[in-house]
């Protein structure tokens, strides 16, 4: 059995990575970082472009018809440029839309976000609740939703919001609504925005009742968070071993030493791990949708764990310089410890591995 991408898959790996390290250099993510929005119209219309926004949706609503695997192999370029962009949100939107989106819903609202004409988000986390969208405190009254949603990507430049409802079923409302109310957050991670959304009975459009098709969905989001940490994580493991050859005392270079040079070692084993699982949770969403649920829980848990650990011990191994701002070392160390948490913790996902293998 061949493993390896395809020469299209690798023609879009090539391509997203030239592309995004021409785009977003160091200095262009420091601005970003601190800009209100966290991109410029500009950025967004050169993904638009290359067909981005519309990847994951079917050709028949004016998308590019790819899988899961197309969606990974972007997602980790992304996180390994760091790039700040509402392209993930987009795409969660896009998701949930193409599960239990009815056809006017589609025709209406899906196929301008494929065209990059409209942009959307999705609001899970409740105040209280937490992220699981079957635990949502956000309850319906007729076509009316009156909750406060948390930790929102994206959500003031959004032109639509899809909801997760307390019944489990998924709402859609215009961002320009004046029932809604949006306030920016002071994320973790500044090259990611957040907001709250208020909702005061807004008025809304009731997704199609498909859970299976919803936990299809859910579960490409959180593989394709899996994979961006993967391209975090790869970008501070080579930042380690470049300033691990670099950084010298007495007159050798630290990565001579067996403490710096097996920390590297067990960064390139973790990263390696990570990426093994998030391509296989991609090619399980394609290909073998029965284990697609766990394979996806295995590699966001993996993956969130070895974010983390990875970039701090890249700044383990860079000493001081890696604790100073100047350094970009924190912006990675910050995506990729918001990302774990992003969907459900690692601990969440283990739990549903459990529970979706029966133990």
């Amino acid at each position: 059995m061949n493993f390896d991408f395809t020469d299209d898959q690798e023609a879009i790996k090539r391509t997203a990575h030239d592309f995004l390290a021409a785009r977003y250099r160091s200095e262009t993510i420091r601005a970003l970082a601190q800009d209100e929005r966290g991109f410029t119209e500009p950025q967004w219309h050169e993904l638009v472009q290359l067909g981005w926004p519309g990847m994951i949706v079917p050709e028949p609503h004016d998308g590019l018809g790819l899988g899961a695997v197309e969606l990974v192999v972007i997602a980790e370029e992304m996180g390994y440029a760091l790039a700040p962009s509402p392209l993930h949100s987009n795409t969660c939107a896009a998701l949930l839309l193409i599960a239990a989106g009815t056809e006017d819903q589609r025709r209406r609202w899906l196929e301008p976000l494929a065209r990059g004409e409209l942009r959307g988000t999705l609001a899970v986390w409740d105040e209280q609740a937490g992220w699981a969208p079957d635990r949502s405190e956000a309850e319906p009254t007729g076509r009316a939703l009156t909750a406060t949603k948390i930790a929102v990507p994206d959500a003031a430049s959004a032109d639509f919001l899809i909801v997760a409802g307390a019944d489990g079923r998924h709402y859609l409302l215009e961002t320009r609504d004046p029932s809604v109310q949006i306030v920016a957050e002071s994320p973790l991670d500044p090259t990611r925005k957040l907001f709250t959304v208020h909702l005061a009975a807004a008025p809304v459009e009731p997704l199609a009742d498909r859970p299976e098709r919803v936990a299809q969905a859910y579960a490409t989001i959180v593989t394709a968070l899996a994979a961006e940490n993967v391209g975090v994580a790869q970008r501070a493991m080579e930042m380690a071993v470049e300033y691990a050859k670099d950084r010298k005392q007495f007159d050798r270079p630290i990565g001579a030493y067996q403490a710096v040079s097996h920390r590297c070692a067990q960064m390139l084993l973790e990263v390696e791990s990570a990426r093994s699982l998030s391509y296989w949770a991609a090619w399980a969403l394609d290909h073998e949708p029965d284990s697609a649920l766990r394979a996806a829980s295995m590699a966001k848990a993996y993956a969130g764990d070895a974010g983390f650990r990875v970039t701090a011990s890249s700044l383990q191994v860079h000493g001081g310089i890696g604790f100073t701002w100047e350094h970009d070392l924190h912006f990675f160390l910050k995506r990729a410890t918001a990302n774990a948490h992003a969907f459900g913790d690692s601990r969440w996902h283990r739990d549903r591995v459990a529970d979706l293998t029966g133990v």
